[in-house]
C-alpha cells in the first residue's frame, strides 16, 4: 500500500534529563538540541511521516514548556499528530510502550524508536520484512567494529533471531540492536506495567517464540547521545546526505569537505571550513577563522582567526579572537570565551565567561 493510504503509530523513546549530553542539555530537552540544524526529534517525526505515519507518541518523564510548546508548533507544520506520554516513575525501555498503549494500540504494527538514534530510517523496507515474515517483532540491527559496550543480536540467514548476548567478552558477532523497532500489538501482552527492560525482558521470550526478526541497516547508524558520539555522527550524517542530496552542502574555496551551513549565517573573508562542520541560523563567522569536525549553534558567533576542532559551540555562545578550542570541547548556552584563550577538551556551563587557559579537559561550573 502506499505511504499516503495508510495510518501508522510510532513511539519515541525520549525518557530522562539527556545528562549524558550536558551541558546542552541544561538549556534544553534532549530532543530539542539541535544535529545538523534540525532539532534531534525533528529528523525523525519527518522520516515517520514519510511512510504514512500519522501519530507520534513521545514517551518523556519530564516534559517542560518548551516542549510541548515545540511540539503544537510542529504539529501544525507537518500536519501529523503529536503528543506527549508522561511517566510518574521511570519506567524502563519497555514501560512506556505499555504506558502508552491506550495511544498505540489500534491493531495494527507500530514503530519504536530510541531518541538518540541517526541513521537513514529505511522504515518502508521494515515495514515490508515485517510482512513477508509475519513477524511479531523486527529491529534494525547495524554494524560496529568494537561489539563489547553494546548487545550482539545472533540470527539465521532469514533473519529470525536465536538469542543475544550482552557486552560480550569474547566474540560472537558484530551486528548490535540499533534501537528501532517495527511491533506487533501482540507485544502488548508482553510488557507487564511496570518499569521493564525491552532488551532483557521481553525480546529474549519473542525470540525464543521464533517470532522476532531482524533486517541489517543499509548504512550509517550512529547514537548521538553523548558529545563524541554527536560529533562522529555528524560526520556519518554529512557523508550520507553527500550521498543522497549534495546540492544542500556548501560549495566555494572557503569549504572543505561537507558543509552544512544555514542560510541566515554569515561567513567572514579568508575562512577555511571544513571537513564535518554545521553552522545553525544566525551563526557568524568572522574573517580568517578555521573550522573542522564541529557544530555551531544558532546565534554563536566565532571571531577573527580563531580556531575549532571537534568541538560544539552552544546557542548564542561567543569564541573571541585567536582563540583556539578543540578535543570535544562542549561550550554551553551563552558561554563568552575570551580573545586568545586555549579550551582542550573543556565542558562549560551556560552563561560562564573564560578568561583563563583550559589546558586539560575539565568541567567550568
Amino acid at each position: 500500500e502506499s505511504a499516503s493510504a495508510r495510518r501508522m503509530k510510532a513511539l519515541i523513546l525520549v525518557g530522562g534529563f539527556g545528562t549524558r549530553l550536558r551541558p546542552l542539555t541544561l538549556s534544553s530537552p534532549k530532543p530539542l538540541v539541535e544535529f545538523c540544524n534540525q532539532a534531534m526529534v525533528l529528523h525523525q517525526i519527518k522520516a515517520l511521516k514519510g511512510v504514512g505515519v500519522t501519530e507520534v507518541v513521545l514517551a518523556v518523564n519530564y516534559q517542560p514548556q518548551t516542549m510541548a510548546t515545540f511540539l503544537e508548533k510542529q504539529q501544525a507544520e507537518l500536519g501529523i499528530k503529536i503528543t506527549a506520554s508522561q511517566e510518574t516513575e521511570p519506567m524502563g525501555t519497555a514501560g512506556p510502550i505499555k504506558l502508552a498503549e491506550k495511544h498505540l494500540n489500534d491493531g495494527e504494527p507500530f514503530f519504536v524508536l530510541n531518541s538518540d538514534v541517526s541513521c537513514a530510517f529505511p522504515f518502508e523496507q521494515m515495514i515490508r520484512f515485517h510482512k513477508e515474515r509475519g513477524a511479531e517483532g523486527t529491529l534494525l540491527v547495524t554494524k560496529v567494529e568494537d561489539p563489547s559496550s553494546f548487545g550482539v543480536v545472533l540470527y539465521d540467514e532469514d533473519g529470525r533471531i536465536r538469542s543475544f548476548v550482552e557486552k560480550p567478552k569474547h566474540f560472537v558477532g558484530n551486528r548490535i540492536n540499533a534501537g528501532v523497532y517495527l511491533l506487533s500489538p501482540g507485544v502488548f501482552d508482553r510488557i507487564p506495567m511496570r518499569p521493564t527492560s525491552i532488551e532483557k525482558e521481553v525480546f529474549p521470550p519473542m525470540a525464543n517464540a521464533g517470532t522476532l526478526f531482524c533486517m541489517e541497516l543499509p548504512g550509517f547508524w550512529a547514537d548521538v547521545g553523548k558529545p563524541k558520539d554527536y560529533i562522529s555522527g555528524t560526520s556519518l550524517f554529512l557523508g550520507n546526505l553527500r550521498a543522497t542530496s549534495p546540492e544542500s552542502l556548501a560549495s566555494g574555496p572557503n569549504f572543505h569537505g561537507n558543509v552544512l551551513i544555514d542560510p541566515t549565517a554569515q561567513i567572514g573573508a579568508g575562512c577555511r571550513i571544513g571537513p564535518d562542520v554545521v553552522i545553525g541560523p544566525r551563526c557568524v563567522v568572522e574573517n580568517g577563522v578555521r573550522l573542522v569536525r564541529s557544530t555551531l549553534l544558532p546565534g554563536s558567533r566565532v571571531k577573527s582567526h580563531s580556531w575549532v576542532s571537534s568541538s560544539i559551540i552552544g546557542w548564542d555562545s561567543t569564541v573571541g579572537e585567536w582563540a583556539r578550542i578543540e578535543n570535544t570541547s562542549v561550550l554551553g548556552e551563552d558561554v563568552t570565551i575570551k580573545n586568545e584563550v586555549y579550551v582542550n577538551g573543556g565542558v562549560i556551563l551556560p552563561h560562564k565567561s573564560v578568561s583563563e587557559d583550559i589546558s586539560e579537559p575539565r568541567i567550568v561550573m
